[in-house]
């Protein structure tokens, strides 16, 4: 069984939301760790765990990104950590896999499909084994208790259910 861990250098963690219907915010986790143990080069039978710090979200606002972190939103104080753990990994094609799991987001556990794209495997220039991978899905914020609502003066939302997870994410090989 070998044990694959994020690359956090070589990686990167974000969701999308829209904002006022029109644009999106994109924001990022700054702190994370992930671990898919799998004994075949393929990760068909991947275990996969994933936790985010809350309190490292970035936005490239300030002051949005402390009301994230406050009670509207991911309450932070309360719910420091959000995380997943895979249920299953299946392969659709050489490339592209669905994986499933329980994403734990204020202290709500739902299930979720990622798709995943896996770019492949190879030895770095220092002899590190590494795996890349993108990941798509998709949630409703209202399904983990972040209810936050405000319309604007012409009764237009001014933030969407919908939140887009991404990642890039680069996994080195454990000796």
């Amino acid at each position: 069984m070998a044990i694959w861990k994020i690359d956090a250098s070589h990686s990167d963690v974000e969701f999308k939301v829209k904002h006022l219907m029109i644009s999106s915010v994109t924001g990022y986790f700054g702190k994370y760790e992930g671990t898919a143990e799998s004994s075949s080069d393929d990760f068909t039978d991947a275990k996969i765990t994933f936790e985010a710090d809350v309190n490292s979200i970035s936005t490239k606002n300030e002051q949005r990104d402390q009301h994230l972190q406050a009670e509207d939103f991911f309450h932070a104080a309360q719910y420091p950590k959000l995380s997943f753990v895979s249920t299953g990994v299946k392969k659709v094609d050489d490339e592209n896999y669905k994986v499933t799991g329980d994403l734990t987001l204020r202290g709500v556990t739902k299930p979720v499909e990622l798709a995943v794209e896996f770019s492949g495997i190879v030895k770095d220039p220092y002899g590190q084994t590494k795996a890349g991978f993108d990941i798509k899905g998709k949630i409703n914020r209202k399904d983990f208790g972040v209810s936050f609502h405000a319309v604007t003066d012409n009764g237009g939302l001014v933030l969407g259910d919908e939140v887009k997870l991404q990642a890039s994410v680069q996994l080195v090989k454990q000796a």
